[in-house]
């Protein structure tokens, strides 16, 4: 593997464009997520879990990471790189129409951004995915200007991009909004301006973003109020690796001195502890045994408490969590609420509210961040759980049992809320619309048989 991976990083980027697509390894190139519709997932619930599960890199880091190989002429590369989702597909292809060339192979990935010749993002490609408004900042940073459509995403609430705008504006860019796109030119000089930003509410699209485009501003940036997300940590210390000037990661007051340029750089992704939150609570409902390896068990303080009030047995084994629950005690209700970082992640709210639906007693789950991120309550009744729904907050009765029934995912996290119903229902649940789901989990299917789980994708 290390011979492997030296002789991939030692393999330089081919500075044409032409060359981009026939260079790129198949299962590199960008794929389009049309078949995931017709796909299913079919569940025979009732098994333990036991054995090992390798926690994959960070989808929401590893997409930022790819965007800020923007802000640089000299090839980024990446390792632990999840290359297998549908976001991160998405990505390659919007950075291959900008003209990045992209080289992947297994979980590392170089970008070499010398060759963009467009700031153009179009809408096809950034209507699949939220993420892909962070190659805003860096092109308006790196090239004084860019042009970069409204992004789509789950439909889980509004999440405006204003925030981001206005944080640029105070860096002397000029925005139009034009047709469903974002028209943004950097002042006189082609080049930002520092200054200090204090963000009204706490925005981690928004903190990437002005983070990337502030390492090549005139001066210095303050971003006040800033999101304190293990993943944004993850974005600065790369790009700290390559040339940047920042100081105050992981608290929300974050500064940035702006340089002339960045150049290169090796990093790796962070374990993402969205995917190691959703395997400890899998396991919390479905009994047995589980070593999560490559995990970070401080990203996950504030799951750690509810899990073990519930009933789960976590432990830590250098950079393994071991996490297990006897089936025949039962779980116990608890109440969390959605909050920033290092509150309660409302990435993991779906998937714990699916826990709670067996546990003994009643539990609340209130959400702040998203208003309409409970699309998974009426999946999750069709299945037998007693929830009710009353404004941000939802209460869980406790059932004995779920049912196996057909549901369909509206969202990421709500479709593994549903494979996890599915894991300890009686009976077959079939999980439809699952393009979802493959849009964050690598290989959720493969890591879950290899544990016990009777789970398998039909087309």
């Amino acid at each position: 593997m290390q011979t492997d991976k030296a002789n991939t990083w030692d393999k330089e980027a081919s500075p044409s464009p032409a060359s981009k697509s026939a260079d790129m390894p198949a299962e590199a190139q960008a794929k389009p997520a049309t078949s995931g519709g017709l796909d299913k997932l079919v569940i025979q619930g009732g098994q333990e879990l036991y054995g090992e599960i390798a926690i994959s890199g960070a989808k929401n880091s590893a997409l930022k990471l790819m965007c800020a190989a923007l802000l640089s002429e000299e090839t980024l590369r990446l390792e632990n790189m999840p290359n297998s989702l549908r976001d991160i597909n998405s990505q390659i292809e919007l950075l291959d129409h900008l003209g990045c060339t992209i080289d992947c192979k297994d979980d590392l990935m170089a970008i070499n951004a010398g060759t963009v010749h467009t700031i153009d993002a179009p809408y096809d490609i950034v209507r699949k995915m939220r993420g892909s408004i962070l190659v805003l900042g860096p092109l308006l940073a790196r090239f004084g200007e860019a042009r970069v459509s409204l992004p789509g995403g789950c439909a889980i609430g509004t999440r405006p991009i204003d925030l981001h705008l206005e944080g640029l504006k105070q860096m002397g860019a000029e925005i139009i909004l034009d047709d469903g796109y974002v028209i943004a030119k950097a002042p006189a000089g082609g080049r930002l301006i520092g200054g200090k930003i204090l963000f009204p509410k706490v925005s981690v699209g928004a903190t990437e973003n002005l983070m990337m485009a502030a390492t090549l501003a005139k001066g210095t940036t303050i971003l006040a109020n800033a999101a304190c997300e293990p993943e944004i940590s993850d974005l600065g210390e790369c790009l700290i690796k390559m040339g940047a000037n920042i100081s105050g990661l992981g608290t929300s007051t974050i500064t940035i001195e702006g340089v002339d340029s960045l150049h290169s750089a090796q990093h790796s992704v962070v374990p993402d502890r969205i995917e190691t939150g959703t395997y400890m609570m899998a396991v919390a409902m479905t009994g047995g045994e589980l070593r999560l390896k490559k995990a970070k068990l401080a990203h996950l303080s504030a799951l750690i408490p509810p899990l073990e009030r519930a009933g789960v047995k976590i432990t830590e084994d250098n950079d393994d969590i071991i996490i297990s629950r006897d089936k025949s005690v039962p779980l116990k209700g608890t109440d969390i609420m959605t909050e920033p970082y290092p509150g309660f992640p409302t990435d993991l709210q779906a998937q714990f509210m699916s826990m709670m639906t067996l546990c003994a007693g009643a539990s609340m789950v209130t959400e702040t961040i998203f208003e309409n991120r409970f699309m998974h309550v009426p999946e999750l009744a069709r299945m037998g759980a007693d929830i009710t729904v009353q404004g941000n907050s939802a209460i869980v009765r406790g059932a004995k049992t779920l049912k196996g029934a057909p549901v369909m995912a509206t969202d990421l996290r709500a479709s593994v809320a549903l494979v996890l119903a599915g894991l300890v229902a009686e009976g077959e649940t079939i999980v439809n619309r699952i393009y979802h789901l493959e849009r964050g989990y690598e290989d959720i299917v493969g890591k879950l048989s290899a544990c016990g789980a009777n789970i398998q994708k039909v087309h």
